[in-house]
């Protein structure tokens, strides 16, 4: 009798927590979400020298306003990716939580005679993402939180849903999240925003990629300038684009699963019998109402429509990124 009340209990509190997805995805797409990026820090660059110096140091022209870079190594593989915010008096890079303070110190090493300092400002800064069709009405929400609304920092994003992330210090950021609440935005869980990222194939750095990837494997060629000076590892890029013509050893591809199981993360992804690279990410898409997920593969299984199977038997076909039936955004 026990286990027979506690069974509906169960089942009661699954369809709950799935009614939340529902609605927070719903609105994120429909009306207006907000969410924490707490998985990621912030670091602040300050000195006179800091924009030439780090434009000689990114991928992409800093110089031209906020923008999606990475750091690579000279032989090309990536260090980390970041988002890159300039204001007035200093720049601001959003860079994985793990890495940030060995980034600022790594960064900060790298600083010779140059005009320039660098110092993990994670506990003092924030990220703030909203997101969603009625962002005016959120932002103007989060503006009259502020005791400054001329001194807020923002960055335009448009994945997996268009939207603003703001910058605020930890006083203006738990005002602004008061105020979103109060008015009854929603806030979107991490559960739901991987959702909504690998649906529209967003590979995210420690997940989906590492020090062992060449930006342009990951599909990040929006995160490379090819027009500015040199930066490092600029000479392996240039090579892949002019000589191989883009062609690169591995590639990021969606994967759409059979049956009805999210599987397990980290498993090798077999193609006729061989290992061809790890899921990466997985998910139970909303959009699909089906499992999808993200993986590196050899080339010579990343074509669109290539069957593969995963180590726990689990067969798949590769998808091209985003996956098509996910609402335009």
């Amino acid at each position: 009798m026990k286990t027979a009340h506690k069974l509906p209990e169960y089942h009661l509190n699954l369809s709950n927590l799935l009614n939340a997805l529902n609605l927070a995805y719903s609105a994120a797409h429909d009306s207006v979400a907000f969410r924490h990026r707490h998985d990621h820090g912030v670091l602040r660059v300050t000195g006179a020298d800091r924009v030439a110096w780090l434009n000689g140091l990114l991928t992409n022209d800093i110089t031209r306003g906020p923008c999606y870079s990475a750091w690579l190594t000279p032989q090309g593989r990536m260090i980390t990716d970041m988002h890159v915010i300039p204001r007035s008096e200093d720049l601001l890079l959003e860079v994985p939580g793990p890495l940030a303070q060995a980034l600022a110190a790594r960064v900060d090493g790298m600083i010779f005679a140059e005009d320039v300092r660098v110092t993990d400002a994670s506990a003092e800064i924030f990220a703030l993402e909203i997101c969603g069709p009625d962002l005016p009405n959120a932002l103007e929400v989060v503006t009259h939180s502020l005791s400054s609304p001329d001194a807020l920092t923002a960055r335009e994003v448009q994945t997996p849903v268009r939207g603003t992330v703001a910058y605020l210090s930890r006083v203006a950021f738990v005002g602004a999240i008061e105020a979103l609440s109060h008015s009854g935005i929603a806030a979107l869980d991490d559960v739901t925003w991987e959702i909504l990222r690998v649906e529209a194939g967003i590979p995210q750095f420690l997940v989906d990629m590492g020090e062992d990837t060449i930006p342009l494997e990951a599909g990040l060629d929006h995160a490379i300038s090819h027009t500015k000076g040199c930066y490092v590892g600029q000479e392996i890029i240039v090579r892949i684009r002019d000589r191989a013509h883009g062609r690169v050893a591995r590639h990021l591809v969606g994967l759409l699963f059979e049956g009805e199981r999210v599987p397990g993360v980290g498993q090798a992804v077999l193609h006729e019998g061989r290992a061809v690279g790890p899921l990466t990410s997985a998910v139970r898409s909303i959009a699909l109402n089906a499992p999808i997920g993200l993986a590196t593969l050899h080339r010579d299984a990343a074509a669109e429509g290539t069957r593969v199977t995963l180590e726990d038997g689990t067969a798949a076909s590769v998808s091209a990124l985003p996956f098509a039936a996910v609402p335009p955004t």
